[in-house]
């Protein structure tokens, strides 16, 4: 006789992620997973030297539960030069087992009841959860396709329905720049808006800026912390799990104004004690690399990137090219299938591919149910390969 016991109201709220679920499937059918944003390369061997090295000499207890002193060093000259947001390793730095831990931590240290957080819409799939477990209440604003002039498209928000979108009730705005999954970037004309509108309305901003490392087409990345008036009242949330191709090292930060970190490190503190502490060792020596290994791993992904959409494009699938980050959103509605859920599954048993519907990145599914992301962290014999399956699109239908 089994026991049934009431669950906790937050655990019925959410799925499992749909990303990972997806990658099970791709698993259980020998499926190319495009899915996850797993990168496909691995870290700097100085960095992993390092790491064995630390492991070797005794780094293996806990540090400093908030980040060990030569991390947070490093990740504060950093900041301070990459991102022009001065940062005190002592007063501003928060080591968290990566930036998934990091924006929950920030959100749990900040959020009471009938605090509204206002998140843009398609969005990384843990900000659902993440704004349920905080016990905040979402507030959705849409990003659009836009065509300018010269027939070029790109996603940006409607001004009047962000205004909207403040109140009273707004604690914080959550900007994910490079976006995931569109690999939107916010323009500094952009985030200057919503900067005025957090003065307006005295607000935090919350950035997620995990994938500030791969942005196209010589665009800059601009930290809205780095604003005039914002260094204040920002949170900046980011990690090495993607410069560095290292997610399963779990390294991950947060950087905000010393009466904010107080508050941070004491939830970070009790939700996972510490990141690795060898691993931070090495994660030091990664963020002294030179300028040169960023420039080659884009040049990396940029190959990818293109090399994606020309498959893609071929296959008949309508694309949206990225600005930044490694992942594709392309629009399915001319395969005439019923939503992006039926596709993902008819995709990956027929073709042999794996991607994520797009229905998973937004508040109302019926948005996303004629979308569907790619991902192109992956080899150039996978890519290759993958392409060549899609080709069989068309013809299965």
């Amino acid at each position: 006789m089994s026991i049934q016991f009431k669950l906790s109201d937050k655990s019925t709220r959410f799925t499992e992620s749909v990303i990972r679920g997806m990658t099970q499937l791709c698993l259980r059918h020998n499926a190319i997973n495009l899915s996850q944003g797993t990168p496909a390369y691995q870290p700097p061997p100085e960095v992993t030297a390092a790491a064995i090295e630390a492991i070797q000499e005794g780094y293996n207890q806990y540090s400093i539960t908030w980040g060990a002193p030569t991390f947070r060093k490093a990740i504060a000259e950093k900041m301070t030069a990459f991102n022009g947001i001065p940062t005190d390793p002592e007063r501003n730095v928060t080591v968290t087992c990566g930036s998934t831990e990091g924006m929950l931590s920030a959100l749990l240290a900040i959020i009471n009841p009938s605090d509204e957080i206002i998140i843009f819409e398609p969005f990384y799939e843990n900000y659902g959860p993440d704004t349920i477990i905080s016990g905040a209440t979402p507030v959705y604003v849409a990003l659009q396709e836009t065509t300018a002039s010269d027939g070029t498209t790109r996603f940006t928000y409607d001004a009047a329905e962000l205004a909207a979108a403040f109140s009273p009730n707004t604690k914080a705005i959550v900007i994910n720049t490079p976006n995931n999954p569109l690999g939107k970037v916010f323009t500094t004309d952009e985030l200057q808006q919503i900067a005025d509108l957090c003065c307006e309305y005295d607000c935090l901003a919350i950035t997620d800026e995990i994938y500030e490392h791969m942005i196209y087409d010589a665009k800059p990345h601009i930290s809205i912390g780095s604003l005039p008036q914002m260094r204040e009242r920002t949170i900046t949330v980011s990690g090495l799990s993607k410069a560095y191709s290292m997610t399963g090292w779990r390294l991950g930060y947060v950087i905000a104004p010393e009466t904010l970190t107080d508050a941070i490190r004491k939830m970070h503190d009790f939700l996972t004690v510490g990141a690795p502490h060898p691993l931070q060792r090495a994660g030091a020596v990664a963020l002294h690399l030179p300028p040169s290994y960023h420039e080659a791993l884009v040049a990396k992904y940029n190959k990818n990137r293109k090399r994606l959409l020309t498959s893609l494009t071929k296959a008949g699938f309508r694309c949206h090219p990225p600005e930044g980050a490694y992942y594709i959103m392309t629009d399915i509605t001319d395969f005439g299938f019923p939503d992006d859920t039926a596709f993902a599954h008819w995709l990956v048993k027929e073709i042999g591919v794996g991607g994520v519907p797009g229905s998973s990145f937004y508040s109302r599914p019926d948005l996303g149910k004629t979308k569907f992301r790619f991902m192109f962290s992956m080899a150039d014999d996978i890519l290759a390969e993958a392409g060549e399956r899609l080709m069989q699109v068309k013809t299965k239908i």
